[in-house]
């Protein structure tokens, strides 16, 4: 039998931030903070929100908020609707804070990215490094 869920990709980076839990936390759930080092969206932390986030290139993102656990863990979905299989993208993305002696060790996981969708993989795997330097350039910078 063919089980699609292994046949499936994930993007994982991890970064050493040296700001505690509660701040990367505001960071990763206040929509303007958010819009600062990701993109527009109209983000609330609560599990079952419907909320979107609009990419610079046109794209219009449909994700839905699945666990909210503050300042330990948010996930949500990360779905793009388009005629081409290969960029019709049903993905989850999840942060994963643990605190350390020097501030918080940041896990992101995108899974869900399928065999066909190698342009989308490809772009996430450049894209979300370069988030996350956005996202420790904030949060240098903000109180």
């Amino acid at each position: 039998m063919n089980d699609s869920a292994q046949e499936t990709r994930t993007v994982v980076v991890e970064r050493e931030i040296f700001h505690p839990p509660e701040k990367l936390w505001r960071a990763l759930t206040q929509p303007h903070l958010i819009e600062e080092w990701l993109m527009k969206n109209d983000f609330k932390p609560a599990v079952g929100h419907r909320f979107n986030i609009s990419a610079d290139w046109g794209g219009v993102l449909d994700c839905e908020v699945l666990a909210v656990e503050p300042h330990k863990r948010l996930s949500y979905s990360w779905n793009l609707a388009h005629q081409d299989p290969a960029f019709d993208l049903r993905s989850v993305v999840t942060f994963t804070l643990t605190p350390t002696p020097t501030g918080t060790h940041l896990r992101m996981e995108q899974a869900g990215f399928r065999p066909d969708q190698k342009r989308a993989y490809g772009g996430a795997k450049v894209g979300w490094p370069q988030f996350l330097e956005k996202l420790e350039e904030l949060l240098a910078r903000t109180d």
